[in-house]
């Protein structure tokens, strides 16, 4: 099972000490996604990454930045999937990027054909949005034999819920309140958290 941690959505104290930690811990990518910073912001705090981790970071928002700082990876929020031009995104592609996305219903991953994997979410009850609830039916399980992207459960996960989803049929597991909800134990909790999505890895 894939394991993602995705960063606070607002600043964090000491947070490039705190990803560079992650990274060492085992990270293996980290989804930069700062809605309200602008351009600067989201340089600086990159820049305070160690460059040999640059690679693993995902961009949300000023895709321009993955030029800049040689990452792998672009992410298109569910609205500005729905914006995109196929053109743009095998241009992209072609460019050697690699393309995650998010998506609020599973029958959605049928037209995802350009993306290697996306978010559903709200799986669980979410840690960091009070009141932004769980939208899964009870005893929901992915059918594993569908074509598609691979899917990463987002919302609500920490290590308390990580055998269900395995139950679920989920590829991964994606981490944001679990790990910022205290930043003095987001290593800590980070690495509690990857030591059983190994124990599920077949």
């Amino acid at each position: 099972m894939e394991l993602i941690v995705i960063s606070a959505p607002d600043t964090v104290t000491d947070e490039a000490q705190i990803i560079n930690r992650l990274f060492g811990a085992g990270l293996q990518r980290f989804h930069l996604r700062k809605p309200d910073w602008n351009l600067d912001q989201c340089t600086n705090l990159i820049t305070q990454i160690d460059q040999a981790y640059h690679h693993a970071i995902v961009c949300h928002q000023h895709h321009r930045l993955a030029k800049v700082f040689e990452m792998h990876y672009l992410h298109y929020p569910e609205k500005d999937r729905i914006k995109s031009d196929h053109l743009d995104l095998n241009i992209q592609l072609n460019q050697g990027y690699r393309l995650s996305t998010s998506i609020h219903d599973v029958s959605a991953t049928s037209s995802l054909k350009h993306f290697e994997y996306t978010f559903l979410s709200p799986v669980f009850n979410s840690i960091s949005k009070p009141g932004y609830q769980s939208m899964l039916p009870a005893g929901f399980c992915l059918d594993r034999n569908k074509s598609g992207p691979k899917i990463i459960a987002l919302g609500g996960v920490d290590i308390t819920n990580l055998n269900l989803l395995k139950k679920m049929n989920f590829d991964g597991a994606a981490v944001l309140g679990a790990i910022w909800q205290d930043p003095k134990q987001a290593v800590s909790n980070f690495i509690s958290i990857k030591k059983q999505t190994e124990q599920l890895n077949p």
